[in-house]
């Protein structure tokens, strides 16, 4: 390699000893550094090719990551691996086994979340759930089912 190209790879290594990233996060932090075309697909190569660069471990890592720490619905990982720049054709490969995640991770959640929302009227911890788990990606059907096996009702105060 040249010393550009060098240079290049050495950038690419030390923006993958901070965390995993996909091609496209890689080829465009290699693009706004300035590498030419050519330096940018020699670099990608090298990266595939050593197997430091790969869409597929990185969504399945990133996967676990949204469904057991940040515990975002399905359709919440998804579009957080959306977000990184995996490609959708790798998404769909990850996530076509028909998981019933969903409910056990939003019962997880709620049951984080209850311990801190108990100390307010039941209407208003329901309330507060109820928009926490739907900024998170599930849909309305499971937060009621959540709701319904918390036993939080709007009566009980």
């Amino acid at each position: 390699m040249t010393g550009l190209d060098d240079k290049t790879k050495r950038y690419a290594l030390k923006l993958l000893s901070y965390k995993g990233r996909s091609e496209r996060e890689m080829e465009e932090r290699l693009r706004k550094k300035g590498a030419s075309h050519e330096t940018v697909v020699s670099t990608m190569e090298y990266l595939r090719d050593s197997g430091l660069l790969n869409d597929l471990s990185l969504a399945e890592s990133l996967k676990r990551e949204a469904l057991t720490h940040r515990m975002l619905s399905l359709a919440g990982a998804r579009n957080f691996i959306l977000r990184r720049g995996i490609p959708k054709d790798v998404v769909d490969a990850l996530f076509t086994s028909d998981e019933d995640t969903d409910f056990e991770n939003a019962l997880r959640f709620a049951d984080k979340r209850l311990r801190i929302l108990e100390r307010y009227p039941a209407v208003t911890a329901k309330r507060r759930l109820y928009n926490l788990l739907l900024r998170r990606g599930y849909s309305v059907g499971t937060i009621m089912k959540v709701i319904k096996d918390k036993h939080l009702k709007e009566e009980d105060q």
